[in-house]
């Protein structure tokens, strides 16, 4: 089993242009996202996957001067930028990871996975308040190489290729999904989010003050308040 995170990044944002250049606390958030996902003990490598364009060249950069892989591919079509990638570095699972998650746990990671590996399932998940108890934004996705290479193959539609998994949860009839609670109580906040996708989002986080070894916990009791 050869577990790989990639982790979805591009400059371009409809919402908020460049977030992953900007400066939360001294650091850019992809290397705030990066920086955490390597605190996880159960991955074999760690992929960042970008698309092809000039505009993406200064992230390229970046990302490989702190010493992480970079794969690039099409910008509108994630499912395809994931396949390729997840092909090129030979991975078995693919642990899918959002940029827009500055505060994502390793230790979450972890959990996921041990989870995935103790409950058979086609896909499995913790990043967002669905069906569990999580924080948005503490966690990631789960699912094979064979589940994905068969998604490249056969899905159509537009949004499921940009949305790269959304197919599976769009046809919840025809997969195995599992999720799981956060085994601290203390992360028992579904009503919080620490994903950035606004200006808002990115504020919030911003004015407040903290390190990026901060824990989830201490996240937690930090702005559930």
């Amino acid at each position: 089993m050869k577990t790989i995170a990639i982790i979805q990044a591009r400059i371009g944002s409809t919402r908020l242009p460049y977030k992953m250049m900007l400066s939360l606390h001294g650091k850019p958030i992809i290397e705030w996202v990066i920086k955490r996902v390597q605190k996880a003990m159960l991955l074999d490598d760690i992929v960042v996957a970008i698309p092809i364009g000039e505009d993406n060249d200064i992230l390229a950069k970046y990302i490989e001067d702190l010493d992480v892989k970079v794969f690039r591919g099409s910008e509108y079509n994630v499912l395809e930028r994931f396949y390729k990638a997840s092909k090129n570095f030979k991975a078995t699972h693919i642990v899918r990871v959002c940029a827009d998650n500055p505060l994502i746990d390793g230790k979450e990671i972890d959990n996921l996975i041990e989870f995935y590996k103790e409950n058979p399932c086609d896909y499995a998940y913790n990043h967002i308040p669905k069906d569990n108890l999580y924080p948005d934004g503490f966690g990631a996705e789960i699912i094979s190489y064979e589940l994905l290479e068969q998604l490249y193959k056969t899905v159509t539609e537009q949004k499921h290729k940009e949305h790269c998994l959304s197919s599976i949860t769009d046809n919840a009839d025809k997969f195995s999904i599992k999720t799981f609670d956060p085994k601290e109580k203390e992360l028992h906040h579904p009503e919080l989010k620490f994903d950035v996708d606004t200006f808002d989002d990115y504020y919030k986080l911003a004015m407040k003050e903290f390190d990026i070894d901060i824990t989830s916990i201490e996240l937690v009791k930090f702005f559930k308040d």
